[in-house]
């Protein structure tokens, strides 16, 4: 077969599989396979939705034209963006450039125009979404090859709490960041604008690598006026879908460091070019990436070639995980996400790079899909019974 004959869609499946995560598989009439994650999490069952009209329109097409069914899925419907339909678009961007690298016989990034850098450096996390014991699970993150670790910064927080609400989260980054590794803190939009001038502030003399989602990610303007009143850079962007939603942000220097997520944000295709935005402010990218195996390879694709890339999100050993599926769980070729010394070496072979236990992920998803509902975050309430941001 000539790599310029046509591989039109012949399938298109998706299995939910624990823990969380939701993959897409896609299969040409010539027999190549490609992988997505589209996984959107709490909001599982509406992705799963989304794809019954994906196969409907794309199952026929020429699996090549990944830029006109990007178009045509997001635009072609009238109704754009938002989390469910470009989780799922994502879904099947990913397995698209998969299957594109598959059959040309090249790594993803060679198609996106090469790699600028040969490995990329990642960050794992320590502690819960309540954190504690964060001492001892960095100690653990440093043993496995990570030079940074990234935690939440606050239990759940009032809209205006006590300022000793914050004294542990400074105690928790000096703690860790003793023992030698850099520390990003996630305020998971938890902390509301009178309590985040302060939390800033407080941090500042400890250098935290970043401070992400430091308030919702609604506030644009507000997130540009704290940006004035610290020195800790900022991140964001896990909540933001495609290039569009990340441009006030840009324009109003409310960011330092873009973290879309290439299951939310519209896939490779999109993520490349929120990148290639970003460089324009001067701005760092590093992809947000509590996911599965699949997104990490799909970050990594875009992470080798983008010039403005710092750093990579893993969800190894995350508290979203279990012992029964992990990062590695679904994986045939566990190494190559080997960490050493803060650092993944780029992968080698076509496609994402990696190789699924595709028998696995039907009798996990078979099982997963009997026996347990779809994954929900918690909801949280205060003292006074009010609802609190998770």
């Amino acid at each position: 077969m000539s790599p310029s004959d046509p591989s039109k869609i012949a399938n298109i499946e998706v299995f939910r599989v624990p823990p969380r995560w939701l993959f897409v598989r896609v299969e040409t009439t010539d027999g190549i396979v490609g992988w997505g994650e589209a996984t959107l999490e709490g909001h599982t069952e509406a992705v799963e939705g989304a794809f019954d009209d994906l196969r409907e329109r794309f199952v026929g097409c020429d699996a090549d034209a990944i830029e006109d069914i990007w178009q045509t899925a997001y635009r072609g419907r009238f109704y754009r963006g938002g989390g469910v339909l470009m989780s799922a678009i994502s879904g099947l961007d990913i397995a698209l450039w998969d299957i594109k690298g598959k059959k040309l016989g090249v790594p993803i990034w060679q198609l996106l125009g090469g790699k600028v850098r040969d490995r990329i450096a990642v960050y794992g996390w320590v502690g819960g979404d309540k954190p504690s014991d964060v001492i001892s699970a960095a100690k653990t993150r440093k043993e496995q090859g990570f030079t940074c670790v990234k935690m939440n910064a606050t239990e759940g927080l009032g809209w205006l709490d006590s300022p000793t609400a914050l004294a542990p989260t400074v105690e928790r980054l000096k703690a860790v960041k003793a023992l030698g590794l850099d520390v990003g803190l996630d305020f998971h939009g938890r902390v509301h604008k009178p309590m985040a001038k302060q939390l800033a502030k407080l941090l500042e003399p400890f250098q935290p690598m970043f401070i992400e989602e430091p308030l919702l990610p609604t506030q644009p303007q507000e997130i540009a006026a704290l940006a004035q009143l610290t020195t800790c850079p900022i991140a964001l962007g896990e909540r933001l879908y495609t290039r569009h939603d990340f441009r006030p942000y840009l324009e109003a220097g409310a960011v330092d460091i873009v973290q879309p997520d290439i299951a939310h944000c519209g896939g490779i295709s999109e993520l490349r070019r929120i990148a290639s935005l970003a460089e324009m402010y001067d701005v760092a990218l590093a992809p947000h990436c509590p996911l599965g195996p699949i997104a990490l390879a799909a970050c990594i694709q875009v992470a080798l070639h983008a010039p403005n890339f710092v750093i990579q999100e893993m969800s190894w050993q995350m508290h979203y995980n279990s012992k029964d599926a992990d990062l590695f769980t679904y994986l045939s070729n566990k190494s190559v996400f080997a960490v050493e010394g803060g650092y993944i070496e780029a992968p080698l072979a076509p496609g994402l790079g990696i190789d699924l236990d595709e028998a696995l992920i039907r009798s996990a998803s078979r099982a997963h899909v009997a026996k347990e509902k779809a994954w929900r975050n918690d909801i949280w309430r205060g003292k006074d019974g009010g609802l609190m941001e998770w």
